[in-house]
């Protein structure tokens, strides 16, 4: 899944954003989407998504992200990277997630103090997941 460009809007109206190939730190601010202001900042090392100030995405490794969508339910999108990744979501605070992964249970997941749940996505060089985590 290769980035169209740092941060883009999808033929379904959702988000992509990302670039894992990139060497050095490379960001976007300012990008409006449905009433809201996004920066993503990206490259090999980390990949992290702002909206209006607030932390929703981050993944160590670097990762390229579609068909991202928010809803009061949860989130849901594809990522990308060249290896394993661990990703980190910004969510509700204390509460509790189901977390699907390619279609897989992965359990149930709290978020700590701050609304974030962190989850690991096993990945080979250029595959894909499919995250899906929705508020039990």
């Amino acid at each position: 899944m290769a980035a169209k460009e740092l941060l883009f809007v999808e033929e379904d109206g959702t988000l992509g954003f990302g670039d894992y190939t990139l060497t050095s730190k490379t960001k976007l601010d300012n990008f409006e989407f449905a009433g809201d202001i996004y920066k993503v900042k990206t490259f090999a090392e980390i990949t992290k998504l702002e909206k209006n100030g607030m932390f929703v995405y981050e993944s160590v490794p670097g990762s390229a992200v579609g068909h991202f969508k928010e809803a009061a339910e949860g989130v849901s999108f594809e990522v990308a990277a060249a290896e394993d990744v661990q990703l980190t979501i910004g969510l509700e605070p204390e509460s509790e997630y189901m977390v699907v992964l390619n279609g897989t249970s992965a359990g149930a997941m709290h978020t700590n103090l701050s609304g974030k749940l962190s989850v690991s996505v096993e990945l080979g060089t250029d595959e894909r997941a499919t995250v899906k985590v929705e508020k039990c």
